[in-house]
């Protein structure tokens, strides 16, 4: 399982770019960075990738509601080339609150939207001309969308439900998880992805988990600081779906929580469940941040190669 952070993106550039100096720094070669209301994501992505060269860089996610295919396309072929091929596209349907309470777009047969986006999204990503005349979506190109000569980047979908997941492993590189329990893993996300691949004739699929975390000796402590930080994410139908299937109740029920060696242990787990790269989302105080942060390295040390 490979070792990722999560990359905060949120003020003045500069100090984004600090952020990913010092992760780098201190060993991570992964970061994901979230698409939720600060900066767009694949530009600040773009500028910390030109920096810093060697670093492969992910969204988690940009929802694809606002953004035409051919846009979509076009910006991430965009940012591929401009940090020389190490992108991870990471898409996503939101959720129905944002969508139409705040965006005023309709949330109508999100599974159909997201399957008809992805019939336009995947090949233009590799440069193919598109014609897509769906239901939700059209979509006709008349040549490669954005740099030609550019690799497609790896194409992910936020999928959590049985269809979404088929839909996934059918079509995309794989899938993101957030709020996502370990059993819930093993028993449902990785075999019923990893079977759509396998029908399709593709790659095993990549599981990218992220989850809350903090290393710390006040464990009840770190539980009410997480669940406070984190109390939407139960309340979102979507994740609130995959904690009731991992028998939990709360957001900390499904976060790495404890010492350093039993969050290891955690990480351990995570892999065996199907988990291929987790990104940590270091949490609580800042004595339990910077012990995630030595607590994933550590990880990261023991598998490396």
């Amino acid at each position: 399982m490979r070792i990722a952070i999560g990359l905060d993106t949120d003020g003045p550039l500069e100090k984004t770019l600090e952020r990913a100096t010092k992760l780098r720094e201190s060993g991570f070669r992964s970061l994901w960075a979230s698409q939720i209301f600060g900066p767009d994501t694949l530009t600040v992505l773009a500028l910390v990738g030109r920096e810093l060269g060697d670093l492969d860089l992910g969204t988690a996610v940009v929802p694809i509601q606002p953004r035409h295919p051919s846009m979509l396309a076009a910006q991430a072929r965009t940012v591929q080339d401009a940090i020389g091929g190490h992108l991870s596209l990471g898409v996503g349907l939101s959720h129905q609150v944002v969508v139409e309470g705040m965006w005023g777009i309709s949330f109508d047969r999100p599974g159909t939207y997201m399957q008809e986006y992805l019939a336009a999204l995947a090949p233009m990503l590799r440069g193919e001309k598109v014609n897509v005349q769906g239901e939700r979506v059209k979509a006709v190109t008349v040549g490669a969308i954005g740099p030609r000569d550019v690799a497609a980047p790896s194409l992910l979908v936020a999928a959590l439900g049985p269809k979404m997941l088929e839909l996934a492993g059918t079509v995309a590189d794989g899938t993101l998880l957030w709020m996502t329990g370990r059993q819930t893993i093993s028993s449902h996300i990785a075999p019923t992805i990893r079977a759509a691949a396998a029908k399709a004739g593709r790659n095993d699929p990549r599981v990218v988990c992220s989850l809350p975390m903090a290393v710390t000796s006040d464990p009840e402590g770190a539980r009410e600081r997480l669940n406070t930080t984190y109390a939407l994410y139960a309340t979102l139908p979507s994740y609130a779906a995959m904690l009731e299937r991992e028998g939990a109740k709360t957001p900390a029920d499904v976060s790495l929580i404890g010492s350093k060696e039993q969050v290891l242990e955690q990480l351990h787990e995570l892999s065996e469940a199907g988990v291929t790269e987790f990104s940590g989302a270091p949490s609580g105080t800042s004595e339990e941040r910077e012990g995630s942060i030595d607590a994933l390295l550590a990880y990261q040390a023991q598998h490396s190669s």
